[in-house]
């Protein structure tokens, strides 16, 4: 609803946009294609009354998240930011239109270029003899299986996969998902429940590694007896909107999430600028939902990217805007990926199978040639596959076998039958990026807060912090390797080096020592020694 009349491009009616002390501003409505903005206020909860002044200025609330000082707001009126920044209130606003950040293709093209006691929650050991467990390499990798033999995680703990949804009727999910606790937060506002369903197939792969049941059909997911709260924020197209992410982080700070899963990156600038006006109000909105997030007792998970960059030393972004024409620009250590850089973020790095040195299992895993990285950004590494360096005899294509819905492509899929009316024909799908690896790291975070949570603390929530000093400590630390591969075969004689940054071409140099480093973090997930809390050699940055 609107105030007045208005006739052609320029309204007769006005905004007076100031609220305050000092002479109010008046800004004109101007006729624009409706658009979606986030709006960000000085204070931590949305003033009163101010529907009222959205609505003066030809805006509609969409959601309005009070916890964190953020509304959702569609309006017509191309000058709506500025009647926004015209309010005293008002920190910061900016609309939504195409920043969405389109998930990569991760199929296509690869193939060239002793702790304290357990906690109080219900949980029970499990198995990895599903019909297609032999495949999971990844799991053996990270010692899953002799996790198992202690806990398959506890049904009281919830895990949130913000993603493109979830196929309810897949037989190695559905009976481990939480349909009260699963909404659709595309438009920026929830709807529960079943809205949530997959349209991409890549949130149903993010769910089956870290939940799939172990039932005896298809794959063991790292905690398969956790619960799993879809959480749709990535839309039929595999694109992240800004209202979608601020909205997925609210629901899960206010739905007792124990852990959210995040791979992917949120609006389509890869690398968010402070200093620039219409990123800054993005940077904040998302910024203050992933720490309201976490101050609830979410521990967040994310995947840190597969452009083979430095994320500690940006220099450039020749990828954004992804939606559109990309503009090459010039970046610095103001700007920042999220969610990856948000503090407290556990940041996830990709490995494949195989050894530094092949001749020397002690050598640690080679990083995939893809992921990117960076010293204080990366926490850990984990399984995410290699498609060029990771083509072993336990994993012959080199990429990550997990659920995947049916009717949609999948280059490399496995078929199964089902007894299952709802879902006869059963898709699993290899796939590889650091998407993979982080649903491994959120899913030992789901088994850690399984052994060591406390029901009648914090409804079974650890602290983040915590839980991230548990992750870290009990990794398997990996040094940098002493040398890079050669030429491959499988890369038309490529080399490792000839992977190099997609930002600005910089050869992948790791730094730092075994203890902590920028390719490996605290080193490569480790299910066992996070359960029984074997410590690890201690970090050192």
């Amino acid at each position: 609803m609107r105030v007045g009349a208005r006739s052609g491009l320029l309204s007769l009616v006005a905004f007076t946009g100031l609220i305050g002390a000092g002479p109010a501003t008046t800004v004109a409505y101007a006729a624009g294609t409706t658009q979606t903005y986030l709006v960000v206020f000085k204070a931590s909860q949305i003033p009163a009354g101010q529907a009222a002044k959205f609505q003066a200025a030809a805006g509609q609330v969409i959601a309005s998240y009070d916890q964190i000082g953020v509304a959702v707001v569609s309006s017509d009126n191309a000058n709506f930011r500025a009647a926004m920044l015209a309010d005293s209130n008002v920190d910061d606003a900016a609309s939504t239109a195409g920043l969405g950040y389109k998930l990569p293709d991760i199929q296509a093209g690869a193939d060239t270029a002793a702790g304290p006691p357990t906690g109080g929650l219900p949980s029970s050991p499990s198995t990895d003899t599903d019909s297609l467990s032999p495949l999971q390499w990844d799991m053996r990798q990270i010692k899953t299986p002799q996790a198992h033999a202690i806990t398959g995680g506890s049904a009281a703990v919830l895990v949130g996969d913000i993603d493109t949804g979830v196929d309810f009727n897949h037989p190695d999910l559905k009976q481990n998902l939480d349909v009260a606790n699963s909404a659709n937060c595309i438009s920026g506002a929830p709807v529960a429940g079943l809205a949530a369903q997959d349209d991409n197939g890549h949130g149903t792969h993010t769910a089956g590694t870290m939940v799939a049941a172990a039932n005896g059909f298809g794959i063991v997911g790292v905690a398969p007896n956790v619960h799993l709260a879809a959480i749709k924020a990535g839309d039929a197209a595999g694109f992240f909107f800004p209202e979608a992410v601020v909205c997925a982080f609210v629901w899960a700070g206010t739905h007792h999430v124990d852990v959210t899963n995040n791979s992917y990156f949120a609006d389509p600038y890869l690398f968010n600028c402070r200093n620039d006006a219409t990123q800054r109000a993005i940077w904040k909105a998302e910024s203050r939902a992933i720490r309201f997030a976490m101050q609830e007792g979410v521990s967040v998970v994310a995947a840190e990217g597969n452009e083979s960059d430095d994320l500690a030393h940006p220099t450039q972004d020749v990828t954004s805007p992804d939606n559109t024409t990309p503009v090459t620009r010039p970046v610095t250590n103001a700007c920042v990926v999220i969610p990856v850089e948000i503090p407290g973020v556990i940041g996830v790095t990709a490995d494949g199978n195989r050894h530094q040195n092949p001749s020397d299992p002690n050598s640690g895993y080679l990083k995939s040639f893809y992921s990117s990285y960076g010293s204080g950004v990366t926490q850990v590494v984990a399984p995410g596959g290699d498609s060029i360096f990771g083509r072993t005899a336990e994993s012959v294509n080199g990429r990550v076998l997990s659920t995947y819905p049916p009717n949609f492509p999948c280059t490399r899929s496995i078929h199964e039958s089902s007894s299952d009316p709802s879902e006869p024909t059963v898709v699993y799908c290899y796939l590889q990026g650091t998407s993979m690896a982080s649903p491994h790291a959120a899913g030992v975070v789901a088994l850690i807060i399984s052994q060591f949570g406390n029901l009648s603390s914090n409804k079974g929530h650890m602290n983040p912090g915590t839980v991230q000093a548990y992750l870290n400590q009990t990794a398997d630390p990996q040094p940098c390797p002493a040398t890079l591969p050669g030429p491959n075969p499988f890369s038309g004689g490529l080399s490792y080096s000839d992977f190099t940054s997609v930002s600005n071409g910089a050869l992948q140099q790791c730094t730092g020592g075994i203890g902590y480093n920028s390719w490996y973090g605290h080193g490569q997930v480790d299910a066992l020694n996070a359960v029984t809390h074997t410590q690890g050699t201690p970090a050192t940055s």
